[in-house]
């Protein structure tokens, strides 16, 4: 299933339509940052192999949840958070979301008898 499909996104908007939303009202307070798979090459990360993901936005529009596109119709991408933080606060958001369904929490890297919290099988935290 589409990753946007499973998360209820109806529409697209681009970023040239962010401010006309926001003084009419009909854009939401907060975004949603979320991992995306690349559908992009660019930004010197070109091999797709080894950074397969990138990071997508959502806003609410009239309350319902839209992917910013960029002006030629692909959703648009960022490789880091870092780029994208200054990126959200020129279009007005204060605070967003930030969501990663793709990659694993590092559990299943973690060593054999190690728990989520770094303490040995059967140890408990004081």
């Amino acid at each position: 299933m589409d990753q946007d499909v499973a998360m209820g996104v109806q529409f697209a908007v681009t970023q040239a339509d962010l401010p006309g939303l926001r003084a009419a009202g009909r854009l939401g307070e907060y975004a949603v940052v979320y991992r995306v798979y690349r559908s992009q090459q660019g930004g010197g990360f070109g091999d797709q192999d080894s950074r397969p993901h990138a990071w997508g936005v959502l806003v609410y529009v009239d309350a319902v949840l839209a992917r910013i596109n960029s002006a030629r119709g692909h959703g648009r991408e960022w490789n880091s958070l870092d780029r994208l933080e200054p990126w959200l606060r020129e279009q007005g958001f204060w605070y967003w979301w930030t969501r990663n369904d793709l990659e694993p929490l590092g559990l299943e890297e973690a060593e054999p008898g190690v728990t989520e919290y770094g303490l040995e099988a059967g140890e408990s935290p004081a």
